[in-house]
């Protein structure tokens, strides 16, 4: 079955917010076909399904990010006059029962899986990190190894450094080996 909304709009909707995955209360009202007013209206008279895991306000420094990631109006010439909602993914399936209609559901079921996707895409990257930590030390101890081998057979290349014979007579050499010293 076709979903309303296609996934990779729904993906780049979902921020990551005081480490949580969340979606501005905007997005959601876009995408479930209300105004946002309605949308929070209908938050407001169902408080007590939304709580702070769930839903939260965003501070002024937040706020301003976003206003500047997307340029959105300023305060007082016809943007927002509060600071957005957010709603974590336990939030999103809250409203969906809060909202009340069957578009509301049909494009809750297609949020919910763009974040199951990317749960998986992000238990996908850790267990590939781990794959490949694990890699470089199997690769690093290889090293040492390959390393201490490649020094054992440069010493068996180089010939051992025999001392030379001085060729002729050394009258030295033949009073130290007999005890014979000149007087």
């Amino acid at each position: 079955m076709e979903s309303l909304v296609p996934v990779e709009f729904i993906e780049k909707r979902i921020f990551l917010i005081r480490g949580q995955k969340v979606m501005l209360d905007t997005d959601l009202a876009e995408l479930y076909g209300v105004s946002t007013k309605r949308l929070n209206e209908q938050v407001r008279r169902n408080l007590n399904r939304f709580p702070l895991d769930f839903m939260f306000q965003l501070n002024e420094e937040e706020t301003e990010t976003l206003r500047s990631q997307f340029a959105t109006s300023k305060t007082g010439r016809g943007g927002r006059r509060y600071f957005p909602f957010v709603f974590t993914e336990q939030g999103v399936t809250m409203l969906s029962t809060v909202l009340n209609s069957d578009r509301a559901i049909e494009v809750n079921i297609a949020i919910m899986r763009v974040f199951v996707r990317l749960r998986e895409l992000i238990a996908d990257r850790k267990e590939l990190a781990a794959k490949l930590k694990k890699l470089e030390d199997r690769i690093e101890d290889h090293d040492e190894k390959i390393t201490v081998v490649f020094e054992a057979i440069r010493q068996l290349m180089t010939p051992p450094v025999k001392p030379k014979r001085n060729i002729g007579f050394d009258l030295k050499e033949k009073q130290a080996r007999y005890g014979r010293t000149k007087k």
